[in-house]
């Protein structure tokens, strides 16, 4: 890890005691879950700003619930202490907080309760973490886990094997980037990122029956496609052909940030090259999450330096 601290259980720690035994119940079964928050370095300002902590946060109190983790930090303090890890670490450039709630028990036995449960938080720098120049896509043939299988609305540790198994015939296959089906045969997301197609002036998106994560990403392209630019989004069943007659489709996530595909299929998307909605909402959302939009800045971006430049 390129950080000098890290976060365990209540300290600040040197990045070097950043170990967990190998009988640890999370290792071991995967009974833990975990957000991805992003800080973007802002050179004008001389400040990193994270995008929507708050909004994260609360996400990984509801996935804490539903793996019957106790977490002992309220959302306040949750952002307190990643605001301080990433000064601690002195970190001024694009960052990636990654808050994990696990069960921590030496134990064997596959259980969520009467599990010892522990909570770790690490900050290290993070660039791209799929191209946003264009992506060439493949429907997978890994279906989406179920909500009543893995619940699909938590960020747990275990289901992304689900993602992985994508990932990798993707890209073993000579694509970038998977597009995941559910069971019945309807898009659900990507390998990681959520999903919207461009079509008739509009944003289409699967709804949070098809086995999506409720992305804060997702969440952030329909506020700001209806507000900035007069795109309503319609959260509804989508078909794997609609894939292929779009206008445009695009990825979306903390990780993927906005993400245009250029090919589902071999199917060329549009004419094959990214589209003018997808190079607008880019530009927007990085100008966003950077706090270079006064509004957004204070609605969305929590910064890490006391001193904060008031730009207009």
């Amino acid at each position: 890890m390129n950080a000098k601290e890290f976060f365990m259980n209540g300290k600040f720690l040197s990045a070097e005691q950043g170990f967990i035994s190998v009988r640890t119940h999370g290792f071991a079964y995967g009974t833990g879950c975990f957000e991805g928050i992003r800080g973007y370095w802002n050179e004008r300002d001389q400040q990193v700003y994270l995008f929507r902590a708050r909004e994260h946060y609360e996400r990984l109190v509801h996935s804490c619930k539903i793996l019957q983790i106790a977490l002992p930090y309220s959302i306040d303090q949750l952002i307190d202490i990643s605001t301080e890890l990433v000064r601690r670490n002195g970190q001024k450039e694009d960052v990636y907080i990654r808050p994990v709630a696990y069960k921590s028990s030496l134990a064997l036995g596959v259980r969520l309760h009467d599990v010892e449960d522990s909570f770790i938080l690490t900050s290290e720098p993070q660039g791209d973490y799929v191209s946003t120049r264009g992506l060439r896509c493949c429907v997978s043939s890994w279906r989406r886990i179920d909500d009543n299988a893995i619940p699909a609305r938590a960020k747990v540790i275990g289901s992304y094997i689900n993602a992985a198994l994508a990932k990798s015939e993707a890209i073993q296959n000579g694509f970038d980037e998977a597009i995941m089906l559910t069971s019945e045969g309807h898009v659900s997301e990507g390998s990681a990122e959520n999903i919207f197609l461009v079509m008739n002036g509009e944003f289409i998106t699967p709804s949070p029956s098809e086995n999506i994560l409720l992305g804060i990403t997702r969440d952030s392209v329909m506020r700001l496609g209806q507000r900035e630019l007069a795109y309503i989004t319609h959260e509804r069943q989508v078909d794997r052909t609609e894939l292929y007659v779009a206008d445009e489709v695009f990825l979306c996530g903390t990780g993927a940030q906005i993400a245009p595909v250029i090919s589902v299929d071999q199917r060329p998307v549009g004419n094959g090259e990214i589209g003018t909605v997808g190079r607008r909402l880019q530009e927007l959302y990085f100008n966003v999450v950077r706090g270079n939009i006064a509004e957004y800045r204070e609605q969305w971006c929590t910064p890490v330096y006391v001193q904060v430049p008031q730009h207009k």
